[in-house]
């Protein structure tokens, strides 16, 4: 009945099949049975479509038999007739599934495009809290991710306020990457707010001022010599840790008196100004560098194997050093840290009766308003008479006594 109807039979096909010669052949109403030079038999469903021809593939053949692709072809026909194109929407459904991808690698390619361009501390930051997306949610497509799985991330995590408040930021800059590529349309992050699961955020942290007694006791500490230099430098001169840890003798000129920070994400290029006593303490940490091109060099070979034979100590050596002094020793001085350095200086500078633009200027902080944008003058010779009396307050205090007088009263005053 079927060759009545001029349409095809397993038998013709089979037997096309074994020939093994191109063919198409159709089986009514653009349903077309084919074989390729390389003997692949499928099936393809040719229609019209906006005034175009247009060919929907089927399936292979004899995955699909010759009634199911007729059964197939009834149900796309229906569609055509309704105003559908099963060819444009298939093309668009590979498209989706080709950007079907997993949370994983949205993260690697987040990594390599995105990530590599931050500053370094930030690429520190954001890594640690992909490695707990991947952890939880990598296996998942990103089209899967809601703001529920946010959220159960982030009390799962049970981390600090502050780190909880870094982990929500680098989702959002993920699935933001994710936006950008069209794999989703909207970020699950939007909305988020973590005062809403964790409570307000706890008061920020005030800087604490170290008094002269308490820089006396922190002056004469029983710690390792490279450790007292570090922090005799980094009160001396105000600059950040990370300025001083990743420093190299290529920048510290010592004959000049003049130690060149270059620019980075916290600041512009400065040239500091060094007092005579820190001049000292610079030698000093020259002699226990040895050969190494850092200021302050890795003290274990395994870190130095690992950065090309050379590098800086850890970022956390200063402040551990400081940890473990207060934790053994027991001093009458409150616990601080590195950045504290700073506020101690920049409060005792106005006690000092040294002005104000001058002490920022000192701490490399950028002056506001108009005076800011148009004053181009380092003022290092102001700096340098500012540095100097604060090395002279530093020695007295570490001596204990009282070369400079300074009313405690005034100090808390700067402080507050």
């Amino acid at each position: 009945m079927a060759r009545d109807k001029g349409l095809l039979t397993d038998l013709q096909i089979r037997h096309w099949i074994r020939v093994g010669e191109p063919l198409a052949k159709a089986d009514g109403n653009g349903l077309t049975f084919t074989l390729s030079a390389s003997g692949a038999a499928g099936w393809i469903l040719r229609y019209s479509h906006g005034g175009r021809r247009r060919e929907l593939s089927i399936g292979r053949y004899p995955d699909i038999s010759l009634a199911n692709a007729r059964g197939i072809a009834t149900i796309k026909r229906a569609e055509i007739m309704q105003g559908g194109n099963p060819a444009a929407d298939k093309q668009k459904a590979k498209a989706c599934a080709a950007k079907d991808w997993t949370v994983r690698e949205l993260v690697k390619d987040y990594r390599a495009k995105k990530l590599v361009s931050l500053a370094d501390s930030t690429q520190v930051s954001y890594g640690r809290h992909l490695k707990r997306i991947e952890n939880r949610l990598g296996a998942l497509t990103v089209r899967e991710i809601e703001a529920s799985d946010v959220i159960a991330l982030i009390e799962a995590s049970s981390l600090t306020w502050g780190e909880s408040n870094m982990l929500l930021i680098t989702a959002k800059c993920l699935f933001t990457h994710a936006c950008g590529k069209r794999l989703v349309n909207t970020n699950p992050c939007h909305g988020i707010m973590l005062s809403a699961l964790l409570g307000e955020r706890p008061p920020k942290r005030r800087r604490l001022m170290l008094t002269r007694e308490e820089l006396h006791l922190l002056l004469n500490a029983q710690m390792r010599r490279h450790n007292a230099l570090s922090i005799s430098i980094l009160l001396a001169t105000a600059v950040r840790s990370a300025e001083l840890y990743k420093s190299m003798w290529q920048d510290v000129h010592l004959e000049e008196a003049r130690w060149h920070i270059p620019q980075s994400k916290t600041g512009p290029a400065m040239d500091i100004p060094l007092a005579p006593v820190v001049v000292g303490w610079f030698r000093e940490l020259h002699e226990l560098a040895g050969e190494s091109a850092y200021v302050l060099p890795a003290r274990t070979r395994g870190r130095a194997a690992r950065n090309g034979g050379d590098t800086y100590v850890n970022k956390d050596s200063i402040r551990e050093a400081i940890g473990y002094w207060l934790d053994t020793e027991k001093p009458a001085v409150r616990r601080f840290t590195p950045h504290d350095l700073r506020s101690t200086m920049k409060s005792h500078m106005r006690a000092l009766g040294v002005p104000r633009d001058i002490s920022e200027m000192c701490l490399n902080h950028k002056l506001s308003g108009v005076e800011g944008i148009y004053d181009r003058h380092t003022y290092f010779d102001e700096r340098k008479a500012a540095l100097g009396k604060w090395a002279q307050f530093l020695v007295a205090c570490k001596a204990g006594g009282n070369v400079i007088p300074i009313a405690a009263a005034k100090v808390n005053q700067a402080a507050s």
